[in-house]
């Protein structure tokens, strides 16, 4: 009780003193040249109008979906609160800029959404997020609508929508060739994305956040922001992350929990960030040990060490992307 109290009154002073730091970190910058309007942006722009943003489901669709305050600890098959266990709650806001959902449509002309959060590169065009939420992009796999909307909310798009690029999405081969439940420790991806409608680069128009790699499972305090599906504003809640050994072999390894209320579907992929010099870093994201968590009280990350720092680098530097092995039948 004592550390949730100290948890508590640290995450109130901090919540306070970087909110200055949060509009820092989304100006532009000033030396960016004049770019001319992308007609491909234009046309998602259009396409995404608000009712069909609106109506857009989830594409985690087992994330938070059981019900009840607690769960067994001891239970593979069941994820959750632990006896007793103090859960953040959770509250609607208009968002931040560095954070946003994708939408796009799946193949039967259904219209899908997921969360994502800009990473500060040196292309200034890269979106992190959940491997199950992009997966079915690899390579040059049709698109189909896909695009990034920084900071969405009241079915506004505050700076534009950005398209993710042919060959731009990257998840970790391991993803592809384990499955999202053997496989749950590389349930991480990165999106590269072309300009906005008027030709303005994502981290120019929304900024970043830093991308944290090998610093451990334990941070305090930390803000998680995802987008449930069909909501008209994002969520956020402070909490404090945590080591989590799977005890279910189908969904294997160690992975960062946190509890959080009402993180349900669409929230995959939202990040979980701590304070940083000058705004913000992400240590992980909604996703990982049952693609995220059974129950709305509790997510999970894959954790960030060098295979997520290689997929960094190989979004970056513009590596073709990983796919599906289809030798293997997957």
């Amino acid at each position: 009780m004592v550390f949730r109290a100290r948890i508590l009154r640290y995450v109130a002073v901090c919540a306070a003193a970087l909110l200055p730091c949060v509009g820092l970190a989304a100006t532009a910058s000033a030396d960016t040249a004049p770019a001319a309007p992308n007609p491909v942006a234009a046309r998602l722009d259009a396409y995404w109008t608000p009712g069909r943003m609106a109506s857009a489901l989830p594409a985690d669709t087992t994330k938070g979906t059981e019900s009840g305050p607690t769960a067994p600890a001891a239970s593979p098959a069941v994820d959750g609160p632990l006896p007793g266990e103090y859960i953040p709650p959770s509250r609607s806001f208009d968002g931040i800029p560095q954070a946003g959902t994708f939408f796009w449509t799946d193949a039967t002309g259904t219209g899908r959404t997921c969360s994502g959060s800009v990473v500060r590169s040196p292309g200034r065009d890269l979106v992190l997020s959940a491997g199950h939420c992009l997966q079915g992009y690899a390579g040059t796999s049709p698109r189909r609508h896909l695009g990034f909307v920084p900071q969405y909310h009241d079915a506004l798009k505050p700076f534009g929508i950005f398209p993710v690029r042919t060959n731009g999405v990257y998840v970790s081969q391991q993803y592809y060739d384990l499955g999202e439940h053997a496989g749950a420790e590389y349930d991480f991806a990165f999106a590269v994305t072309e300009p906005n409608q008027d030709g303005t680069r994502l981290q120019d128009a929304a900024g970043g956040v830093q991308l944290l790699t090998g610093t451990g499972y334990y941070h305090a305090p930390v803000r998680m922001i995802g987008y449930p599906g069909g909501a008209e504003k994002p969520l956020e809640c402070w909490s404090w992350t945590t080591k989590w050994l799977s005890d279910d072999s189908a969904d294997p390894g160690t992975f960062p929990r946190i509890a959080c209320d009402a993180f349900v579907g669409g929230t995959s992929g939202g990040p979980m960030l701590v304070p940083w010099p000058g705004g913000w870093a992400v240590v992980g994201v909604i996703g990982g040990y049952h693609t995220g968590g059974n129950t709305p009280q509790v997510s999970y990350s894959a954790y960030f060490g060098a295979a997520t720092q290689a997929l960094y680098r190989a979004a970056v530097t513009g590596a073709p992307p990983a796919g599906p092995n289809t030798a293997a039948g997957s």
